[in-house]
């Protein structure tokens, strides 16, 4: 654990702020939801709570099927992270963080595919390598769970074949978080 040397009081509600500095550098957006942990040492811990982080292996298995299928490399994310690969580049992607691009593309809430000239996203901060060919939004009761992806270097192409997979899988798994 790293100290910020920032110190903040309760109120008589019990609330706490969280300051700006924090939110913006751990994307923490207003609505978002915390988990809050604690330690025999007296620590107070928040962690942000990923709703689909519970559906690792259910992703996997997805993504696994849609690789097969395919023959591309498939994710699935979380608002900040991805949670499963398959079809290769899992030691690149799994676990990351996403790239700011991507999650512009999923705060437009609209699916996106890299067609012609424009260039696919990178998927992750930490590679330029692997760019999102296809990035379905998972939407669960108007909320913005994640993106399922379709993956590939910068000269994969995909086709429709791809994208209503992807936009098939993240429907299913929005209506799969609201029941």
């Amino acid at each position: 654990m790293k100290a910020t040397g920032i110190v903040r009081r309760i109120d008589d509600l019990g609330r706490v702020v969280i300051p700006k500095e924090i939110r913006r550098t751990m994307r923490i957006r207003e609505g978002d939801p915390l988990e809050i942990y604690t330690s025999r040492d007296g620590e107070v811990i928040f962690k942000k709570y990923s709703l689909l982080g519970g559906l690792e292996d259910f992703s996997t298995d997805l993504c696994e099927t849609m690789s097969r299928s395919t023959g591309a490399i498939c994710a699935v994310t979380d608002r900040d992270t991805v949670i499963a690969v398959a079809g290769g580049a899992r030691r690149e992607l799994m676990g990351k963080r996403i790239s700011p691009e991507l999650e512009r593309i999923m705060e437009a809430r609209k699916i996106y595919q890299s067609v012609g000239e424009s260039p696919a996203v990178p998927v992750s901060e930490d590679s330029d390598k692997l760019r999102a060919c296809v990035a379905a939004p998972i939407l669960a009761e108007g909320d913005l769970l994640g993106l399922v992806l379709f993956v590939g270097d910068g000269d994969t192409v995909t086709g429709e074949t791809e994208f209503k997979l992807a936009q098939t899988i993240a429907a299913f798994l929005g209506r799969h978080m609201e029941s």
